[in-house]
């Protein structure tokens, strides 16, 4: 019989976790990578982090998902450690319905929900709604797993061991947090911890006292995965963790004191054990946001202190892939894109360094620009293999748009790196060395051509960064315009070699290659418009 109790409960934590895993992949897939977006605006005030934290979460499932998503956008310093405690307290607030939805008694309808959302899939032709029958399959999951841990704890069954080991947790208030705690952190899911307390509650084997520990337990134990997507982060990224741990802490140690009123107080919210887990896993929170929201400056400040800043070495490898968030697509396609974009400001340096070779004939920059091509190329390569580790299946239409448009952007970023080490820096080199010099009027016309391919350069970033269609058509127009220029000042050279001066005959080569090569740069530049507008980009070699 013990036997057969185990593996019930086995079975049933592992069909609830992964009916918890489809609904929460199912909702963020319909919603798309907007929810990352939502997540930006939480920046204004804290209420408004309060609000976005609690929707996502309530949208994910799960709030460590929000707070390694947290970890993340503070990771890649898109928003301040400052501007996250708001959406970490909103984040506690929002799992809350997870467990208040589980504590409804439709348990029994658990098999017309796995029926329905697996009809949903079959027969739904757009992918919004095909995962949204994906979600609804992962509550049919979900209740499924609580009706089977429900006959399992059920001491008319003969399982009264189990009904023991349960009830047992209210007579050591703090051995019940703590394995409460351990139990989650190996779940990595409060829900799931709360999901078996419910279950053991329907059936009389829980009472409220011992309900009470595995709550503030369960809310102890889910900082255990932002503190894993942590590691290896920088150092904001760990503020947030801590801060996340902090809050949690603080708010049971504020409760100890008040366990007696805090009892009464959900005992007097429903007469219905299931419905009293949930309210006090839904009080907990809502009372560590009352009372920490006024003070986050506070916790920033200690976060700050407990985890000082530190002088971080450069680091030539990634430093946005975070291989953690990759079951999250849109987070995943989010960190490429930075990365991405660390790229695009590495070549937009080499570009701008470029001229100054050229002008002070200085052989210690142009062998940094060629050392510099070298990260830009071992960055390329980490971008293409990181965003092949997420599967085709997984992504939206829009999901798989955005990672052509991120291979496409650091394929043309490699590209132009490449030109400026094979090809301008060579011709540099052949100036340095011969003892050559431009005309004025020389040098000032290659400044004028490289000011303009460095103007679409910026235009060409925002437009990846935005997938701005309007800007990629301004950035094409551009590129006649520049194509029109070269030609001009190409012309411009000829007619000083008719006039016999000397810089220009002996430059004439190497003027030309130049001219030449910005104009590559510029077609790799606009190669980026093609992409976001989904036209067959032009040969740019």
């Amino acid at each position: 019989m013990h036997t057969l109790t185990l593996l019930n409960i086995f079975g049933g934590v592992f069909l609830l976790l992964y009916g918890m895993r489809l609904v929460g992949d199912g909702l963020q897939k319909a919603c798309g990578a907007r929810l990352r977006g939502f997540l930006l605006t939480a920046t204004a005030n804290r209420m408004r982090g309060v609000f976005v934290g609690a929707v996502i979460t309530a949208l994910l499932q799960s709030s460590s998902a929000t707070t390694v998503m947290l970890v993340g956008l503070v990771g890649s310093g898109l928003i301040g450690l400052s501007q996250t405690m708001g959406v970490i307290l909103g984040a506690d607030i929002g799992t809350t319905l997870t467990v208040q939805i589980i504590a409804f008694r439709i348990y029994d309808y658990a098999l017309g929900l796995v029926g329905l959302g697996i009809l949903v899939r079959l027969v739904s032709r757009r992918e919004e709604f095909q995962h949204g029958g994906t979600a609804i399959l992962g509550f049919g999951f979900v209740f499924f797993a609580i009706k089977i841990l429900i006959d399992t704890f059920d001491p008319g069954g003969g399982n009264s061991l189990m009904a023991d080991l349960i009830a047992g947790l209210g007579e050591d208030l703090f051995a019940g947090i703590v394995i409460s705690a351990l139990v989650t952190a190996i779940l990595h899911s409060s829900a799931a911890t709360l999901g078996i307390a419910i279950s053991a509650s329907y059936s009389g084997a829980l009472s409220l006292e011992a309900a009470i520990p595995i709550v503030l337990g369960a809310n102890i134990g889910t900082c255990v995965t932002a503190i894993l997507s942590s590691m290896g982060s920088t150092v904001d990224a760990k503020r947030v963790a801590l801060a996340h741990i902090l809050f949690k802490v603080a708010g049971v140690v504020v409760i100890l004191p008040l366990i007696g009123p805090f009892t009464e107080l959900v005992r007097l919210a429903s007469d219905d054990m299931p419905r009293q887990i949930a309210y006090a896993h839904t009080f907990f929170n809502i009372g560590i946001a009352i009372i920490f929201l006024p003070i986050t400056s506070i916790f920033t400040s200690a976060v700050r202190y407990m985890i000082p800043q530190e002088r971080e070495p450069l680091r030539m490898g990634p430093r946005y892939l975070d291989p953690l968030v990759l079951t999250t697509p849109s987070l995943a396609l989010g960190q490429a894109s930075r990365e991405a974009l660390r790229v695009a400001d590495m070549v937009q340096e080499m570009i701008k360094d470029s001229i100054i070779v050229f002008k002070r004939n200085d052989r210690a920059l142009c062998e940094r620009l060629q050392e510099r091509d070298n990260d830009v190329d071992l960055l390329d390569r980490e971008i293409k293999l990181y965003l092949t580790k997420l599967s085709r299946e997984s992504l939206t239409e829009e999901q798989a748009q955005r990672e052509f448009e991120i291979l496409a952007f650091t394929n043309n970023m490699e590209n132009i790196g490449d030109v400026i080490d094979k090809n301008l820096m060579e011709l540099a080199l052949k100036k340095i060395e011969n003892h050559l010099s431009f005309s004025e009027e020389g040098m000032r016309e290659i400044e004028s051509l490289h000011r303009k391919v460095l103007e679409n350069f910026e235009i060409g970033v925002i437009t990846f960064t935005n997938s701005d269609r309007e800007l990629a058509r301004r950035l094409l127009q551009r590129k006649a315009r520049v194509a029109e220029l070269e030609r001009r000042l190409r012309q411009a050279h000829i007619d000083r070699l008719h006039r016999g001066l000397k810089e220009s005959i002996d430059t004439s080569a190497i003027h030309l290659d130049i001219l030449t090569n910005l104009k590559r740069i510029n077609s790799y530049i606009c190669n980026i418009a093609y992409t976001i507008l989904g036209e067959e980009k032009e040969s740019s070699a």
